[in-house]
């Protein structure tokens, strides 16, 4: 089959060649196939059984489907053409629903089960042993103790979640709100902001009854500068309430029932909740375990975070001159604290990111990575990718290829509005050599102007750094089987090599390797270092809170929300903000709408901060040994990011400390 989908092992895709047609033709195709090759497991005799013909082969299948589907995944969200990804989002929801009936399979269930009775199963060991048990187990998970009819219900049930999640992403991408302002309210936004929000002059004209020729949208570039910087609170108030009803006019019925089949599919699996599912494979195997990590950080970071809101307080009534303020609005937080960074701490991030352009940042992060990890990284001249901006790089060993990554760093019309690494092609051994694992960073960085290079917040650097860490976890898996490798992990291990990664970003040693004025290329000052350092922990107990009132929220509304009772989503929203958070819910808002973590990280959302608790743990080594201790970094490539989930990730993180893990450097590592 001629397309530009189908490669040929280790191939690389041609991007420009890719129609709309192609995305339909390789789907059809690679399901109608894998259907063939998944008949030819169900026909094998229960005697002639092997891991080849059997477990394996149901790897090699999962492998040629995601070689596909998560390159289609991917361009759904970038591609700048309407067709093709209008095409790639309707082959996701048939992906969806394919991976779905293989789940559902009831040969193959029978086909695993009966091998594992065999002579040979019952001897494998390592990963062979573990995938076969959790596969089996999945099944089971997936409804093989129900009867044939309860199980088409459920498979119903699946189907619609797809859709529906697939659903509720697309109305969170494709949702445009904007606001406009003129000259007045944006006072105190830098010069390069203005330039690059200033209206021309025919929609000058055509929005000057509306009192601007200044556009503020809702992608992270536009919105985090202006909610700091602008002194007009009314405005910050509009923008704010804007953003926090983010696909709001679509979303809040596609929540709904998403939350109510999730309840259905949990109940006739014989579940109490959904999060009681959902939790059983993970590292915190029950909803119990979770509501305790919650229940007990937040406990201790509540004191943190009321001197946090004190401080921010003060610094407003010394700024509005009212000393009788009591409250910090939502929509002021990061006003105050910009104010309060610069003034208390000297901390000016307009002045900060002048050391922070983005071509050397990237140079700086790939030269950290490459010593740690001994690799070294080779950008591809003149690649064949989905848009100009896009740049590809090859991961070599001592001169040999052994993956590949695309960066997609800066804003676009309908591109996916955050930042995330997209897996590609996983890593697997093949019968010579091994597959060459690939993937792709995407993120939204500001762009160069005429006058200016790029310049990142320092935030942006360390978010960077974090979805660095994915693709690194992604790229330099070991594992023998597609399943097992790279970030195919339990969910709240999954974000463990991101968040360590970000240290990086953070320490001097570190950053003095590329962090230079992009004038006059002086090395950042370590006086500007101590004041980032002084600055990194103000308001950080207002942030964990923040981080839980997210966990909670997604938990709540997984194992202790009633999505058919009488109290809505945003009620929901509106109590535990105002219990956990220090910040009062905005009226008319409906955050949840654009929450887009409710669909990926179902009952999952928690794995945030409980694998930054296992991160800081982690970390302690490199504060111990030094953070460019290449031994160091070699044995977290060799212990945690090689392994996959070939072994349980409890033991991958004991094995890499010597000793189990507690919270202790978690808790010193935000100031309490």
């Amino acid at each position: 089959m001629n397309n530009p989908l189908l490669i040929e092992n280790n191939q690389i895709i041609d991007f420009n060649k890719l129609s709309g047609k192609d995305i339909n033709d390789v789907t059809s195709y690679i399901i109608e196939r894998s259907k063939e090759k998944l008949n030819r497991i169900y026909k094998i005799n229960d005697d002639e059984r092997t891991f080849e013909n059997t477990v394996r082969s149901l790897d090699n299948i999962f492998n040629d489907l995601m070689k596909v589907s998560e390159v289609i995944s991917l361009l759904a969200y970038v591609h700048p053409d309407d067709e093709i990804r209008n095409n790639c989002l309707e082959c996701t929801s048939e992906f969806g629903r394919f991976f779905n009936e293989i789940s559902l399979s009831e040969d193959l269930y029978i086909a695993f089960k009966n091998y594992s009775e065999t002579s040979e199963a019952k001897n494998l060991n390592g990963p062979y042993k573990k995938y076969l048990k959790e596969t089996i187990e999945e099944f089971e998970r997936n409804g093989f103790a129900l009867t044939k009819e309860k199980r088409e219900q459920l498979k119903i049930y699946k189907d619609k979640l797809s859709d529906l999640g697939i659903q509720f992403d697309a109305n969170i991408n494709s949702y445009e709100d904007f606001l406009v302002v003129n000259e007045y309210q944006m006072e105190g936004l830098p010069e390069d902001y203005k330039k690059s929000h200033l209206q021309d002059d025919l929609h000058a004209e055509r929005v000057s009854k509306a009192g601007g020729t200044y556009k503020i949208g809702l992608d992270y570039p536009s919105y985090i500068p202006f909610m700091k910087y602008s002194k007009s609170d009314e405005s910050r108030k509009k923008l704010a309430k804007k953003y926090k009803n983010t696909a709001a006019d679509k979303n809040l019925e596609v929540l709904k029932q998403i939350l109510i089949e999730r309840e259905k599919m949990a109940k006739l699996l014989g579940y109490k909740t959904f999060a009681e599912y959902r939790t059983e494979d993970r590292m915190a195997r029950n909803p119990e375990n979770v509501w305790n990590f919650e229940n007990k950080l937040r406990e201790r970071v509540r004191l943190k975070a009321e001197k946090d809101y004190e401080e921010l307080l003060q610094i407003k009534r010394e700024y509005l001159g009212d000393n009788s303020a009591e409250i910090i609005e939502s929509w002021e937080s990061m006003f105050y604290n910009n104010i309060l960074l610069k003034e208390k701490y000297e901390l000016d991030n307009q002045k900060l990111k002048e050391y922070f352009e983005v071509g050397r940042v990237i140079d700086g992060l790939f030269r950290i990575a490459q010593h740690l990890y001994g690799v070294k990284f080779e950008e591809v001249n003149s690649p064949s990718v989905w848009n100009d901006d896009v740049r590809f790089f090859e991961v070599k060993e001592e001169n040999k290829l052994i993956a590949r990554f695309y960066l997609d760093l800066y804003p676009r019309k309908n591109k996916y509005n955050h930042a995330a690494m997209f897996g590609m092609t996983p890593g697997k051994k093949l019968d010579v050599g091994y597959q060459i694992p690939t993937a792709s960073l995407v993120c939204n960085f500001p762009k160069a102007t005429e006058e200016r290079p790029a310049l990142m917040l320092h935030n942006d650097v360390v978010t960077f750094f974090h979805e660095f860490g994915h693709l690194m976890h992604d790229l330099l898996t070991k594992a023998e089987l597609a399943s097992q490798a790279g970030t195919n992990v339990a969910r709240d291990f999954v974000e463990m090599p991101s968040q360590i990664f970000e240290n990086w970003a953070w320490d001097y040693e570190s950053l003095s390797l590329f962090a230079r004025h992009y004038k006059t290329d002086e090395v950042l000052p370590k006086e500007l270092h101590n004041k980032m350092i002084a600055a990194k922990n103000v308001g950080s107990g207002l942030h964990v809170l923040q981080q839980i009132f997210y966990g909670t929220l997604d938990m709540t509304f997984h194992d202790k929300f009633d999505p058919n009772g009488e109290k809505t989503t945003t009620e929901l929203v509106e109590e535990l903000q105002n219990e956990i958070t220090l910040y009062k819910f905005q009226e008319g808002t409906h955050f949840e709408a654009g929450f887009g973590h409710l669909n990926g990280y179902a009952a999952g959302y928690y794995s945030y901060l409980w694998a930054l608790v296992f991160a800081e743990d982690m970390f302690s080594e490199f504060k111990q040994h030094g953070i460019m201790d290449q031994e160091t970094g070699m044995k977290l490539r060799k212990l945690v990011l090689e392994k996959g989930s070939t072994i349980e990730e409890m033991e991958i993180v004991k094995q890499f400390l010597g000793r189990k893990p507690n919270e202790e450097a978690f808790i010193k590592s935000i100031g309490i």
